[in-house]
């Protein structure tokens, strides 16, 4: 008996360990709002993405490889979300037991970083196919594009899988916490690892993406240094792929990073000023919503670029025209027109 009350004692005591109190109710508004509508769209635009991918594209290109893969990481974070809406509506009270907290933010940094990856892929394939056309030809297909798609998995569940011991479930007073991060105990060792996963996982592939887009634009802007010339269609169609990868990174995964970066520092340093440590630790709260954003990004990014939404939409209207009087049709033309093909273009 003796053992089990020193136990838990430990165990209520986990929060009291940290010298400031953080003060973040805010978060039980903005998450499971943000989330709820990020839930709703992604589930719907990332279902619809995996339709065309999946049952109506016959010719699976390099980049029809990655963005399905892609699909695939933004659908299993966009399932985990009404646990965390749950969650944080009740308060940071998690009733779902530790292993399903370890799976939840185990699933959370695997889209993170696999979104990071396959763009990073899509970014190079795209570089690859206008700044050395011939070389592309042996390293762009889809054999290969399965290959690294493989390979990224695996990277990404070998690198990832510490987070299913960081992630831990503590009782502070009367609810259960499940830590996005880990428990006081453990953050040194999580920051170490963390700042090894940051390195290889962001700083890397994010130079990768810099460079490789820097260089489509000198030649998307320099027309007579490409060796081959391109059409007005393949030009807008790869500034849209640079415009959407860039406002992934910049806008979801660079502030994460960077603020990851601040709170994971002045929680190391354990600091009296609480000020800072609070608002680094809401800065957090709210970056996480702004990743959580890119399940929504992602889609968009196939539907704009690729051919194969486009060329669906296109073969269901000329079905439809068949049936309908002619003046009918003339004014579905025209609404297509004005509604559907200006977001594509």
């Amino acid at each position: 008996m003796a053992m089990m009350n020193v136990k838990l004692q430990n165990v209520t005591n986990d929060s009291s360990q940290y010298r400031c109190e953080l003060k973040e109710h805010f978060k039980y508004i903005l998450l499971p709002v943000s989330y709820s509508l990020v839930f709703v769209f992604g589930l719907g635009l990332n279902i619809t993405a995996m339709y065309v991918i999946l049952f109506r594209t016959k010719h699976w290109k390099p980049s029809t490889i990655y963005m399905i893969n892609l699909n695939v990481c933004d659908t299993l974070y966009i399932l985990t979300l009404p646990f965390l809406i749950y969650y944080y509506d009740n308060k940071n009270d998690w009733p779902f037991g530790e292993l399903m907290c370890k799976l939840i933010r185990f699933l959370f940094y695997t889209n993170l970083y696999g979104s990071i990856l396959f763009l990073s892929c899509i970014s190079l394939h795209r570089y690859l196919g206008i700044c050395h056309p011939m070389r592309s030809l042996y390293w762009m297909n889809g054999r290969r594009a399965r290959l690294v798609s493989v390979g990224i998995w695996v990277i990404i569940l070998i690198l990832q899988a510490p987070i299913l011991y960081f992630s831990r479930v503590r009782l502070n007073g009367d609810d259960w916490v499940c830590h996005d991060t880990t428990i006081n105990e453990l953050f040194n060792d999580f920051l170490v690892y963390s700042s090894v996963v940051m390195f290889l996982l962001f700083v890397i592939p994010f130079g990768v993406v810099l460079v490789c887009n820097s260089l489509m634009v000198k030649k998307l802007l320099d027309p007579g240094d490409l060796r081959e010339p391109m059409s007005q269609h393949s030009k807008k169609k790869s500034a849209k792929m640079i415009i959407i990868v860039l406002l992934a990174f910049m806008f979801c995964f660079l502030p994460f990073h960077v603020n990851c970066s601040i709170y994971y520092t002045f929680r190391y340093l354990d600091k009296h000023d609480c000020n800072i440590i609070r608002l680094s630790n809401n800065i957090y709260k709210v970056m996480r919503t702004l990743v959580s954003l890119n399940s929504c990004i992602d889609p968009i990014l196939y539907f704009m670029a690729g051919q194969s939404f486009r060329n669906s939409i296109n073969k269901k209207s000329s079905i439809k025209s068949e049936k309908f009087p002619l003046n009918i049709t003339v004014k579905m033309s025209l609404f297509h027109r004005m509604t559907i093909r200006p977001f594509f273009l």
